[in-house]
């Protein structure tokens, strides 16, 4: 199998990184300044002259773009007719019926869809240790899931198309108010003069500490703001999540309430900031 990516954004810079480490691989981005990181590399990388050409030599290409937008654009009909028996994996965060319309319209050129939103942020990923959420036929996730394997901590069939999706946005659930907490919790702490860096010990000493938490205390202690996943990704899925309980006959709460801290985060300039920036946002008494 020869493999492809197209994307080469925060996420997926590493994601090729990782790839071209094992096969050779293909890449494309719409903005040539992306492929400078990956050429230095020590993997077997080429550049794709357009993403069609990439879809028209290989068999399984990898998507991470930034939005449905972004993905849909590349489905031109000069791709359509290259699309023939080549495999499709979509690792971007999108809305179920786009993935659901996406699919269709891939196996309607005779090409085959796999739906494959991922788990992590840039130390997981730069690790190998995402966890990969793939839907669509199940022998289709079976064929794929080796060249998975260099990615990921662990790849889970969650069933057809859009189940990946479902699952994605649950976890972000967890990952938005648990990240909102850590950053409300700190502020607390600072506003009632606590000694920051004792607080910031008994964190990470709790049965509440995990791997993630002690990333993000420690960005907080160390006003670190430099992205590990950023803030105007997180907007986003907040955006997804809420849409998605709609449509479940659902409740998002307080979802909706970080949505909206993380909205006034993003006008006040920290778009491109860790996630985590959001303290800066509940320090500031304009939430």
């Amino acid at each position: 199998m020869r493999l492809g990516f197209l994307g080469l954004g925060f996420m997926g810079v590493p994601m090729a990184r990782i790839l071209s480490r094992r096969f050779p691989l293909i890449v494309w981005n719409q903005s040539p300044t992306k492929y400078v990181a990956l050429k230095k590399d020590r993997g077997k990388v080429s550049i794709g002259e357009t993403h069609t050409k990439v879809v028209e030599n290989l068999d399984i290409i990898f998507m991470m773009l930034f939005n449905a937008a972004a993905t849909s654009s590349i489905l031109s009909k000069d791709l359509k007719k290259d699309i023939r028996g080549k495999i499709l994996v979509n690792t971007s965060l999108v809305t179920v019926e786009f993935s659901k319309s996406f699919d269709e319209e891939v196996r309607e050129a005779s090409g085959q869809f796999l739906e494959m939103p991922v788990s992590g942020s840039k130390i997981p990923v730069e690790q190998g240790q995402l966890v990969a959420m793939m839907s669509g036929d199940p022998d289709l996730a079976k064929l794929v899931e080796p060249f998975v394997e260099p990615l990921s901590f662990s790849a889970i069939y969650c069933d057809p198309i859009g189940s990946g999706l479902k699952a994605k946005y649950a976890v972000n659930t967890l990952l938005i108010t648990l990240t909102v907490g850590l950053a409300e919790s700190m502020n607390l702490a600072q506003a009632q003069g606590l000694n920051f860096e004792a607080f910031a010990k008994v964190l990470d000493a709790c049965p509440m500490a995990s791997p993630y938490s002690k990333i993000r205390v420690g960005k907080m202690l160390n006003q670190d703001w430099s992205p590990q996943a950023a803030t105007k990704d997180c907007y986003n899925s907040t955006q997804l999540i809420q849409s998605a309980a709609v449509a479940a006959n659902s409740r998002s709460p307080l979802t909706a309430v970080c949505g909206e801290l993380y909205a006034k985060a993003m006008g006040t300039g920290m778009g491109e900031e860790d996630m985590i920036s959001v303290a800066k946002q509940i320090a500031s008494h304009q939430t």
